[in-house]
């Protein structure tokens, strides 16, 4: 029996991953054992595995985890390659146990026609991890004329949205959400009126007052989340709120699903972790859209992901140039890096002080994209494909902004010790990353 531990396999090896602990939400399968897998599909374990043929990767002492779907990222190509390239990108992924990405349309051009969905598919040929583009709701994503989004899914696109800017026309939200009933695309809506927030800079309440900054109400979020509900509760159609906030978002959410309305919604990890009083330094890689709240939402979106209210995690990973952020905090442009330490900052913050359980974790970052976006992963059963990562849950790792695989280093967890790294990371059967 052949034992290989560099990476690279037989376009149909026979490979198992050995005693790991092996944790699959959707079967409920949650125990030490072997995961098998034949080229780029998981297998059943065979009759006979006797054979010279196998691969082993040994995992004792390690989980065994579907691949992380990060179904919010920004990776800026094209457009803007000095912050990010899908190349530099996807190598950050992986690193982070992330084997398949959703990829926002606020590129230059935006991601609203055919030829701009191909550019994105073919510098993804090679790339280290899946990348499902998502297309712009409206033309330019300036809010005033739907795009061709029949032949966009045609492209490859697997959901709509127009990135960081909220649809400011009631009436061309519904059409969308009418029309793409369709096609069954979901709509993905950030939640904002720009007039509420305009020029605010962390959360509107006394973190603000104290810090002398510009403060972005919660009703921002809030009277568009529930004017955009109320529209996909009349048209019947598919509704996804990204990167929520609040307290009373989450309370609309659940609300409406109670109701029927085919709602979901994701949070981003720091929101999930930190509250507005993380700026009392004023670091600018903590200044993200929208702003951390307070402690009272930040209670709300854990209990809002702990009963279902929220469906996913996505890291909502926006890389900027150390021109960007290395300012005045007013002047510092949002957004903050989390491909690559998105699952141990959640291992170590959320799983390890008993908040969320591991699966809990998974599910919410793998198998629960992996529905909203009708893309395969997530499942670690038999003809699934072979998308996993291997985690040690039990050595620490001290994140060097310098160090990581992005092309931008904005990270608000520099100097931070973080519990549990991925220590492989599996795509279609190919290693694509592993630690040394």
């Amino acid at each position: 029996m052949q034992n290989n531990d560099i990476g690279t396999y037989g376009e149909m090896s026979l490979t198992v991953v050995r005693n790991g602990r092996i944790i699959d939400p959707a079967s409920n399968r949650d125990e030490t054992g072997d995961l098998w897998f034949l080229g780029d599909r998981i297998v059943d374990e065979p009759l006979n595995d006797e054979s010279e043929k196998i691969t082993v990767i040994e995992a004792k002492g390690k989980l065994v985890l579907p691949g992380i779907i990060d179904m919010h990222t920004h990776l800026c190509e094209p457009g803007y390659e000095y912050r990010e390239t899908i190349e530099s990108g996807t190598r950050a992924a992986v690193a982070g146990g992330v084997t398949a990405l959703a990829c926002m349309p606020d590129t230059d051009p935006v991601i609203d026609d055919v030829p701009t969905v191909k550019f994105i598919q073919d510098r993804a040929l090679n790339s280290a991890a899946r990348i499902y583009p998502i297309g712009a709701l409206t033309v330019g994503s300036e809010g005033d004329c739907l795009t061709e989004s029949g032949k966009l899914l045609e492209a490859g696109v697997v959901a709509l949205s127009d990135a960081e800017r909220s649809i400011g026309n009631p009436a061309i939200l519904r059409r969308g959400l009418e029309y793409n009933r369709m096609f069954n695309l979901p709509i993905i809506v950030h939640c904002e009126d720009p007039f509420l927030s305009r020029d605010g800079q962390i959360n509107d309440g006394y973190q603000a007052t104290r810090l002398g900054l510009k403060g972005s109400p919660t009703v921002s979020e809030e009277t568009i989340a529930a004017r955009d509900i109320m529209l996909a509760e009349e048209t019947g159609g598919r509704l996804h709120l990204t990167h929520i906030s609040s307290a009373v978002t989450v309370q609309l959410i659940r609300a409406a699903k109670k109701r029927g309305v085919q709602i979901t919604a994701d949070v981003s990890p720091l929101h999930l972790v930190l509250t507005d009083e993380a700026l009392l330094a004023y670091d600018t890689n903590l200044k993200v859209t929208p702003p951390l709240r307070s402690q009272r939402d930040f209670e709300a979106l854990r209990e809002g992901l702990l009963d279902g209210t929220i469906d996913a995690i996505a890291s909502d990973h926006t890389p900027r140039s150390v021109d960007e952020k290395k300012v005045e905090f007013q002047e510092a442009l949002p957004g903050a890096l989390g491909l690559e330490t998105m699952l141990s900052f959640i291992f170590t913050e959320l799983v390890e002080p008993g908040h969320l359980s591991i699966s809990s974790a998974i599910k919410a970052l793998s198998t629960g994209p992996a529905k909203i976006l009708g893309v395969e992963g997530g499942l670690l059963s038999a003809g699934n494909p072979a998308d996993f990562l291997i985690f040690d849950p039990n050595s620490t790792w001290l994140v060097d902004a310098d160090s990581l695989k992005s092309k931008s280093n904005n990270t608000p967890l520099a100097g931070r010790t973080l519990k549990g790294f991925v220590t492989r990371t599996v795509v279609g059967g190919k290693t694509s990353y592993l630690h040394r």
